[in-house]
């Protein structure tokens, strides 16, 4: 999505060889119009798929998921880092590690809303180490649903996890793709 490339190039800052800032406009000051605009593309890289789930892990994945489930016309389930008073026993869970945080998570979803009927796209901000949707793949595959592909705003290639993915035959779609950052510059995949 080269209106994603723009943006970054724009609005994101390289703190580091693998870490970029989009906070202004991606994951903590949202730019709805542009988010909007992710969601249409989204919708347009698996339509035909028959997606009736969209499925992602708190935080910073739910607005895409949730712009993306409004332009698919699909309910969006979002997997929790920490159990709470609302949550019962019933669950599927799967430990996952924050790269962003340094942080190993449980993370969870209730049976009653992840069925072996749905079709499920899975959904997130970025695609780094690949530890958050590896964690999704094993609560869908837990569940039993068709994993029908993912999507992420933003695909560090450079660590491989995308490529892996696609390597087991799952339909991966990033809006940005990166090979490699640094202070200098940013190269996109072509």
């Amino acid at each position: 999505m080269q209106q994603m490339e723009e943006k970054i190039l724009r609005e994101g800052e390289v703190l580091s060889d693998d870490i970029l800032k989009v906070g202004s406009f991606l994951n903590q000051n949202i730019d709805t119009e542009f988010l909007g605009q992710m969601a249409e593309e989204i919708a347009r890289l698996f339509a035909g798929k028959q997606v009736t789930k969209i499925v992602t892990i708190e935080a910073s994945g739910i607005a895409i998921a949730a712009a993306a489930g409004m332009s698919m016309g699909v309910p969006v389930l979002f997997a929790k880092k920490h159990r709470t008073s609302n949550v019962d026993g019933s669950v599927y869970a799967a430990m996952v590690h924050s790269f962003t945080h340094g942080e190993d998570y449980n993370v969870m979803v209730s049976r009653d809303y992840l069925h072996a009927s749905d079709r499920v796209l899975l959904v997130d901000d970025f695609l780094a180490s690949g530890n958050a949707l590896r964690g999704l793949m094993s609560l869908v595959e837990q569940a039993g649903p068709e994993l029908v592909g993912v999507a992420v705003a933003v695909e560090k290639c450079f660590t491989g996890a995308g490529d892996q993915m696609r390597a087991q035959g799952i339909q991966v779609e990033a809006l940005a793709a990166i090979e490699s950052m640094s202070k200098d510059g940013i190269v996109f995949r072509a």
